[in-house]
């Protein structure tokens, strides 16, 4: 062995553990579907009709207070020309799929106080046995569906815990998890929670006979989740405490900005302690998988027509707002929110999708130009950027074939592949 190889042998030694232990903590990014937001239902008021009723009721809204897409731009501040487009991509999504991710809520949703005493733990149980039976009775009526229990400090711990175990219970009875069932752990303070949950989930998979694991959001509302005691970002050391469980990092904007001392006047998405908090959970989850959500604004779209507009103009103006930072998913608290969610979101990826294509097209071709010099990490985020757009149907298959020059499959393959040394493109 020459002293070259040598060097490489002894390299191969030092580094090999960490190569191993970093692609285990890394694995990179996948082009799984992710939903645009999340709505939170109250648990009392789950039932069959649910889904159907808030797409009904964005509808109306929609019809009773927008008089078209030129009415849309103006109270949103989308361009004109994408309002046209918008707008009836808006009206089918609220007809076919107007829920993405729906959460039954048995945490801050779910009312504490209207039964009294002991009866309060039945009352929960009954819930949890109703809820449960819904959902095994129509597991696809959204692509993603999950439950929201209380959260593991003292005081709340063994409710949570019962309910989360009563209603992995009684589906697993009925049925199987639905595909895309995730479960949220709220108002986390230490790592030893998310580790704690982990436990809990095995628990339950041998309880139960659940085939498929359980996986788990972590709802970041705490400064504690941001900033340790030692100075710290606990949120790096919790994501990778879930041990491959974790399915989402989601931001708490009122829970947080009311623990750093906020006037609920100044609470909001875009305060500057949010954005730190969001930047934090930014770089700790990069590279790791997990996607991100951003909170929710709890200015509604009710009342006057007035009331009604100037509430839309805030939430599109703060989904776009959070598209343009990387957060391609938010909570949704209203119906009347899901014409501005999805019309923000669409605007989002029908304004860049002409260069986008192209300069996807361009880099599948090597020696055609687009105006940039992409190299492949780009490439792998503007195929991810038309994987999201065609998943939410911002965008359709036969426009993307014709202006990226490829299909579906190859965008996946671009989005999640590992690149070699070249960094060719397949």
């Amino acid at each position: 062995m020459d002293g070259l190889e040598r060097l490489h042998a002894s390299l191969d030694a030092t580094l090999g553990p960490v190569d191993a232990a970093y692609a285990t903590a890394y694995p990179g990014t996948t082009p799984a579907r992710q939903p645009v937001h999340t709505v939170y239902v109250p648990a009392h008021r789950y039932d069959a009709t649910t889904v159907a009723e808030w797409g009904a009721h964005a509808r109306r809204a929609l019809d009773e207070n927008c008089s078209g897409p030129g009415d849309l731009a103006g109270v949103t501040g989308i361009e004109p020309e994408l309002a046209e487009q918008v707008l009836p991509l808006v009206r089918a999504k609220l007809g076919t799929e107007p829920i993405e991710d729906l959460r039954i809520d048995f945490e801050d949703g779910f009312p504490q106080t209207d039964v009294p005493g002991p009866h309060r733990d039945t009352d929960e149980d009954a819930h949890v046995a109703r809820t449960a039976t819904v959902l095994a009775g129509n597991p696809s009526a959204t692509p993603f569906v999950g439950l929201r229990f209380k959260c593991l400090e003292p005081a709340t711990r063994r409710r949570g815990i019962r309910t989360l175990d009563a209603f992995v219970g009684a589906l697993a009875e009925k049925t199987s998890a639905p595909d895309g069932f995730v479960v949220t752990l709220p108002k986390v303070t230490a790592p030893e929670q998310v580790s704690a949950m982990v436990t809990v989930c095995e628990h339950l998979e041998r309880a139960h006979g659940l085939a498929v694991p359980l996986r788990f959001e972590i709802q970041i509302e705490t400064p504690q989740a941001i900033c340790g005691p030692d100075g710290t970002a606990q949120v790096a050391r919790m994501l990778h405490a879930a041990a491959g469980r974790c399915a989402g990092l989601h931001y708490g904007t009122y829970d947080y900005s009311a623990a750093c001392g906020i006037a609920a006047e100044y609470q909001a998405m875009d305060h500057p302690v949010a954005d730190h908090a969001k930047a934090t959970m930014q770089v700790a989850a990069a590279g790791t998988g997990v996607p991100l959500s951003d909170g929710s604004t709890n200015r509604l779209p009710v009342g006057t027509r007035e009331q009604i507009r100037a509430a839309w103009g805030l939430h599109a103006r703060l989904v776009e707002r959070s598209l343009r930072r990387g957060f391609y998913q938010g909570w949704d608290l209203h119906p009347a929110q899901l014409p501005t969610r999805y019309a923000a979101t669409f605007a989002f990826y029908r304004r860049s999708f002409p260069t986008a294509a192209a300069r996807v097209a361009a880099y599948l071709s090597p020696g055609r130009d687009s105006g940039y010099l992409d190299e492949p990490a780009t490439a792998r985020a503007l195929a991810t950027f038309l994987l999201r757009g065609l998943a939410c149907g911002a965008l359709t298959e036969t426009e993307v074939r014709d202006r990226a020059e490829t299909t579906p499959d190859r965008l996946a393959r671009l989005a999640g592949r590992q690149e070699g040394p070249t960094g060719c493109p397949p």
